[in-house]
């Protein structure tokens, strides 16, 4: 009886294992999303309008410099992208921002997070080069450089005198065309009452919109179908926001 036991066991033990083989290749993997900054991808609104009139006038800014700021996205990032592709720009990372970059011949300098910069000095030398290779420089961060807070005496009267732009928060239309694309980008689909329903409780931030997109992608593939109403409520929940009606 033992003897006759054993292959079944093998053959029970062997299917448990293929089922759990399985299971787990059908677990959702995390992918992470890349935006591409593509000329096409970016909206145009009235929001954003003088922002972009702005770097139309490149190079003819105040002391060559210029800088845009607006809460998390909005389009800094997008617009600072696209005109450094324009330009031939050098372009940096404020958080990377070690030491001082090679200052090659190029069309400008586009620091993005120029608030992040570790190390004042770095970013007051970033300046001068420029401002000695008459480069112009494009910043772009959530306040204006006037606001930032810096210790360096030479530093702050020389962000005091970068013209700042603000990119405004988005108006409806433009929130409904941002969520829609956010959800074309991760190749997802909604419904227009889904949609609707969305708008109506997600805060009126760009921010928020990315977020919510993120969530409802997870959801979506853990759920193994298309957003509906019950994975929206879902997202909206772990957003920490109110249901309402």
């Amino acid at each position: 009886m033992k003897d006759t036991d054993s292959p079944l066991r093998a053959v029970r033990s062997r299917r448990d294992r293929e089922k759990h083989m399985v299971s787990r290749s059908q677990l959702p993997l995390p992918f992470v999303h890349q935006p591409t900054y593509a000329a096409s991808d970016f909206m145009l609104a009235g929001s954003n309008e003088a922002a972009r009139t702005w770097l139309d006038r490149t190079p003819a800014w105040p002391e060559k410099r210029l800088a845009l700021w607006g809460e998390a996205g909005v389009g800094k990032t997008h617009l600072l992208r696209l005109w450094a592709r324009r330009e031939e720009a050098l372009h940096l990372e404020g958080s990377g921002l070690r030491e001082l970059p090679p200052l090659a011949p190029s069309g400008g300098i586009a620091l993005d997070d120029g608030d992040a910069v570790p190390d004042e000095i770095i970013l007051l030398h970033l300046l001068n080069a420029a401002r000695d290779a008459s480069l112009p420089v494009l910043l772009a961060a959530r306040t204006p450089p006037a606001r930032w807070a810096v210790g360096l005496p030479d530093l702050a009267s020389r962000l005091r005198a970068v013209t700042a732009v603000a990119i405004d928060p988005p108006e409806e239309p433009l929130l409904r065309a941002l969520l829609v694309r956010l959800l074309l980008d991760r190749q997802l689909r909604a419904d227009l009452p889904v949609l609707d329903w969305l708008l109506l409780r997600l805060p009126r931030s760009a921010a928020a919109l990315r977020e919510a997109a993120a969530r409802l992608d997870r959801a979506s593939l853990a759920a193994h179908r298309r957003i509906d109403r019950k994975i929206a409520a879902q997202v909206i929940a772990e957003m920490g926001i109110c249901l309402g009606d």
